[in-house]
């Protein structure tokens, strides 16, 4: 069983349009994952889920992974069309079901397309691309409507490349409505001009640790505000997020601070609350550093750090390497103990 948080991001609406398939595709993969949705006014819900199937990242994207944008929140994830219905889309990602659903767009999504999602700060960006060879098909830009200072009529926008500008096209009157700092989604096009406004919903599942050539990046943080079972919900910059403890957090308390990172295969947790202890759960798949297996070299946000395997005896007995351990560690980042995810 998985739990998503939504949340729903409204905007004006007027008609869209699709991009010729010979846009070529310009992106910068900031490498993720929780469940989130982008905008306003969360409600929650629980659904099961089959096990998502991560797509292999191009050269460009796993590149690109390396380098993680320490912008918080950012978020960087690929899913593979899963199936369709009217204005709603299923993808399958690394960490769980992304959902996008929108009345006014994802009408013509195939099961040959990927979708790529990004969040920075305040904004977000979605790109849908032929799987074969990455053709963009796509482009829609979200987050705070923030005009051309110099009166010019333009869009100034977030994207994976940076800020761009872009032509109001035939949506004057639509912008001229607006207050700067008001939310919107727009889709555009290879000429810099803005060719759709849309009413977008997003709906990120988080039920597992990224496995494989995972290129998914994520960094949260927020406070734990409920526990319920094996889930965690903590409330962030973007809604109120539910994380499965079973990708390697353990007895997380309600008013803790919690600041979560999942880098390809990798996560930590940070956990830690006033007048008390703090405790990091580091998670990804066992490396010995040594060949008598007395350390294990894992990855944190801090780079690569080797941990004594001491503490770890029982809970490594017959782990193969590039299995996933946990490794928690005090305030002090003495090791406490070696956990197995469930």
């Amino acid at each position: 069983m998985i739990v998503r948080v939504n949340h729903h991001h409204h905007n004006a609406l007027a008609g869209a349009g699709s991009l010729p398939d010979a846009w070529p595709v310009r992106r910068r993969l900031i490498p993720l994952a929780v469940a989130v949705i982008l905008g306003i006014g969360p409600t929650v819900s629980v659904e099961a889920a089959d096990a998502p199937v991560a797509e292999p990242p191009s050269q460009s994207d796993a590149s690109a992974a390396s380098e993680p944008d320490d912008v918080n929140p950012s978020i960087a994830l690929r899913g593979s069309v899963w199936r369709t219905k009217t204005g709603i889309v299923f993808l399958k990602t690394p960490i769980g079901m992304l959902t996008l659903s929108s009345k006014t767009t994802f009408k013509d999504l195939l099961a040959s397309q990927d979708v790529t999602l990004w969040v920075h700060d305040a904004d977000f960006a979605v790109e849908i691309s032929k799987r074969a060879d990455r053709t963009l098909l796509h482009r829609y830009l979200g987050g705070p409507f923030k005009p051309n200072a110099d009166g010019s009529k333009q869009l100034i926008r977030w994207t994976p490349e940076g800020e761009h500008s872009y032509q109001y096209g035939s949506h004057e009157l639509a912008f001229a409505a607006l207050r700067d700092g008001d939310p919107i989604t727009v889709e555009v096009n290879a000429d810099n001009s803005v060719i759709g406004l849309h009413n977008v919903q997003f709906d990120l599942q988080i039920g597992q640790i990224p496995t494989g050539d995972s290129d998914t990046h994520l960094l949260l943080g927020g406070t734990v505000s409920k526990l319920k079972s094996n889930f965690i919900f903590f409330r962030t910059p973007i809604g109120v997020v539910t994380v499965n403890s079973k990708i390697g957090i353990r007895n997380a308390k309600v008013g803790q601070t919690m600041t979560l990172h999942i880098h390809r295969q990798h996560v930590v947790a940070d956990l830690a609350a006033p007048n008390a202890g703090s405790v990091r759960f580091v998670t990804g798949p066992l490396r010995y550093a040594t060949p008598e297996r007395t350390s294990v070299t894992l990855w944190t946000p801090d780079g690569e750090q080797t941990f004594a395997a001491e503490k770890g005896k029982t809970a490594l007995a017959g782990v193969k390497e590039g299995a996933p351990i946990t490794v928690e560690l005090n305030g002090q980042g003495t090791v406490v103990a070696f956990h197995r995810p469930n």
